[in-house]
């Protein structure tokens, strides 16, 4: 017996017809050839490079200003050798798709900027320097 239902899938609609399959039902057996695959070894997986930044390599006098917590550093509104208010957005972290504005801790001027737009940083990691 057929039986007809309706279903969606991602919001198209398709109709489809279901035989029930009873006891007396005859089913239909397909005999397939299944070739075997030789298995090869896996390549080993190489380490991430996340993580490879210095943690505070500031140089005396210097503040650094640390990630506060892991994630893709978004944008870098400041360069280098900008003078900086304290509290000044000196860079933006997307973590957990959230934009976090890391602010100049003093007043200052940008030294090194250590990291890169898109970079992948960990808590710690140093993302630059104010002078």
């Amino acid at each position: 017996m057929l039986r007809t239902f309706r279903i969606t899938i991602n919001n198209e609609e398709y109709q489809v017809q279901v035989e029930e399959i009873t006891g007396e039902s005859p089913v239909r057996e397909k005999n397939t050839a299944v070739q075997s695959v030789p298995q090869t070894e896996a390549a080993p997986i190489p380490p991430k490079e996340e993580g490879t930044l210095p943690k505070n390599n500031a140089s005396p006098g210097q503040t650094a200003v640390l990630a506060p917590l892991p994630g893709t550093v978004l944008k870098i509104p400041v360069t280098k050798g900008q003078k900086v208010n304290a509290n000044e957005t000196v860079l933006i972290l997307e973590a957990m798709k959230m934009e976090n504005e890391i602010t100049a801790p003093k007043e200052g001027i940008i030294g090194q900027i250590m990291v890169s737009q898109g970079q992948n940083v960990n808590t710690g990691d140093t993302l630059l320097t104010i002078e």
